[in-house]
């Protein structure tokens, strides 16, 4: 079995969650002995399975049905998370949606990173084969390393005394951004750092106008990746994400991975895998964030890293590799 993994306009996207989930499959299927190309024209192949839905996608799709081969779709992508996000976007996300019902059916069967994901496509009246599985994470990347937090520390000049919280994400409203700076300004005496960056001239004025013009104890530097953003999930005093619709977060799974006390938004894509209590705290509006915020980082409340730490181990390269095997086989039973 050979599976074709395409993702195209890779340049473009390879910093975004779908980007790191595309580098997350060729770990996996290299983990369950899966040989696979990335090479849309290289003909030796049995499985199509596709990431994006650009120009390109419709035609990958029709050549490997013209020779036969099975096609499984990675259903990243939702009306729901493209809303709140690119200038634009609400206004497109209904002919969005539509492309995506579209290409979507045209799979033997689709992958999406969640249940919630799973729901959300039932609702759009696809009818075939949904699975849910998840983007997974590389658990030996995030475990705790010394250097990258030494790098992270002298990156941002940071004493022993200050404390920090983090966010990770494109900047969009959708992540919750403004709510990021909101609680910031609530608590006045820990610094905020929002790590993550897009093109200003897709984001609307007023979340461009947030990244210029916000609180001295906020910091955003901007896209970063390797040791500094590890070392910023290893030696943050918690991990704040306020997203209002995701199909998974895989900021969230790096974050619990580097046993991070981890503050959430309550929303539909962390049911039921994640808990409040349980494995994180999860609030609805800026007030309760911050309360979750000060108690977490103060010791008020329960340290809940190595519950969370679990949820991510649940999630590793190599058990997301055998899913996707399983999946793969499906199609020719």
């Amino acid at each position: 079995m050979r599976v074709l993994l395409y993702f195209e306009g890779e340049d473009l996207i390879k910093i975004s969650g779908i980007g790191r989930a595309f580098e997350h499959q060729k770990r996996a299927l290299t983990s369950a002995g899966i040989e696979y190309t990335t090479d849309p024209w290289d003909p030796d192949y049995d499985i199509l399975h596709i990431n994006t839905y650009g120009a390109n996608s419709e035609a990958i799709i029709r050549n490997a049905r013209k020779n036969g081969k099975k096609v499984v779709y990675h259903a990243h992508s939702t009306e729901e998370d493209f809303r709140n996000s690119f200038i634009f976007s609400n206004m497109l996300a209904p002919l969005v949606k539509s492309r995506l019902v579209s290409l979507y059916s045209k799979a033997d069967a689709l992958i999406t990173p969640t249940p919630y994901s799973r729901q959300l496509l039932l609702n759009y009246g696809i009818t075939l084969p949904i699975y849910a599985i998840s983007n997974g994470i590389d658990m030996d990347r995030f475990g705790y390393n010394e250097e990258k937090v030494r790098a992270y520390r002298k990156y941002f000049s940071l004493t022993g005394e200050e404390k920090v919280v983090i966010g990770v994400g494109l900047l969009f409203q959708r992540k919750g951004l403004p709510d990021f700076v909101e609680v910031a300004k609530l608590l006045p005496q820990y610094k905020f750092i929002w790590f993550g960056d897009i093109n200003k001239m897709v984001i609307p004025k007023d979340i461009a106008d947030i990244t210029e013009n916000h609180p001295d104890n906020v910091i955003f530097p901007g896209y970063v990746k390797g040791p500094l953003i590890e070392g910023a999930y290893l030696d943050a005093d918690c991990f704040f994400f306020p997203s209002y619709e995701e199909t998974e977060g895989i900021v969230v799974l790096e974050a619990l991975a580097s046993r991070q006390n981890v503050v959430l938004r309550d929303i539909g894509a962390f049911s039921p895998w994640m808990q409040n209590g349980v494995n994180c705290y999860m609030g609805t509006d800026n007030k309760t964030f911050a309360e979750m915020i000060e108690n977490v980082i103060e010791g008020r409340i329960p340290s809940l890293t190595e519950a969370g730490y679990q949820v991510a181990a649940e999630r590793s390269i190599d058990k997301i590799g055998q899913q996707l095997k399983e999946v793969y086989e499906s199609l020719y039973r």
